[in-house]
């Protein structure tokens, strides 16, 4: 009939029309999805955005802009007390991280490697327990040990020792869980090959395997090293009264009032932890 379209045009534009609505509501949700996200990604970071920026504040008032200055940053760096907690943190962090990166690639080449022996299963809940454990729960119970050491064999004395001692409790799990992740799809043949050419299993360890598992070790260890900068909770149980870590000062100085040095601190940590991190996902993706 003249003026009608014809069934095949009409099933066009049905097709034509189902495709519209439906690219019309894939693009609302990604603009939903990207709000969230942005939404998201502010609430975490625009804080310390804020902070970076105060840090070059004239003003003391640490909610007052008052223009561009440098001299909290002279000010922090002529602060004795706490160039001396930074650098108490600053050795933790390395005997820490290193102690935790050696026991931690010994633990997590056990369960990567060893599919069964007596106590595995106790084993592997000990390994994990420090990360799901709350640090109050730690700090009590490593401030027991220290206490109870103390009275039966009249140390260690609460300081640097058992700071560090209590760090690499807690960073172990994390450096196990890398590198068990690292060694579980790790090319057998390479040691494979190693042995039948006369090599121990020993030196297969050390000129084969370590080499390639390296990149994950390090990023335990720079994990390890940040999360021993860092801490608060675990350090105030076990820390002596003449030991004061970074994070012990900047909560004690806190409790007190804001000082504009706070915030230069915690540009400084921020810039290092992120550098940390981000060297460590290099680490971790560059031989994977």
């Amino acid at each position: 009939m003249p003026g009608l379209p014809s069934p095949k045009r009409s099933r066009e534009a049905r097709l034509a029309s189902r495709k519209w609505r439906f690219g019309s509501a894939q693009a609302g949700r990604a603009r939903f999805a990207f709000a969230v996200l942005a939404f998201g990604y502010a609430f975490l970071y625009l804080p310390l955005v804020i902070v970076i920026a105060y840090s070059f504040n004239e003003s003391r008032m640490v909610t007052v802009w008052a223009g561009f200055s440098t001299k909290w940053w002279a000010a922090l760096f002529a602060n004795e007390a706490m160039l001396s907690a930074a650098w108490l943190s600053l050795r933790i962090g390395l005997v820490s991280a290193t102690a935790a990166a050696i026991i931690g690639l010994a633990a997590g080449y056990v369960l990567a490697r060893v599919p069964s022996f007596f106590g595995r299963t106790l084993f592997g809940s000990l390994v994990i327990a420090p990360m799901v454990m709350p640090e109050v729960v730690m700090g009590i119970s490593m401030l027991l040990l220290f206490v109870g050491s103390e009275r039966l064999f009249g140390g260690p004395d609460r300081g640097f020792l058992t700071i560090a001692i209590a760090h690499i409790t807690f960073s172990i799990s994390f450096v196990a869980i890398v590198v068990q992740a690292r060694l579980a799809d790790f090319d057998r043949s390479l040691e494979e090959a190693a042995m039948d050419l006369g090599a121990t299993p020993w030196v297969t360890f050390l000129t084969v395997t370590l080499p390639l598992i390296a990149p994950a070790v390090g990023s335990g260890w720079l994990l390890a090293f940040t999360l021993s900068l860092d801490d608060l909770i675990l350090t105030q149980f076990v820390a002596g009264a003449q030991s004061q870590t970074l994070p012990m000062r900047v909560y004690s100085s806190v409790r007190l009032g804001v000082d504009p040095q706070i915030n230069v601190l915690a540009t400084i940590i921020v810039v290092i932890a992120a550098s940390a991190l981000i060297f460590s996902g290099w680490l971790t993706r560059r031989r994977a």
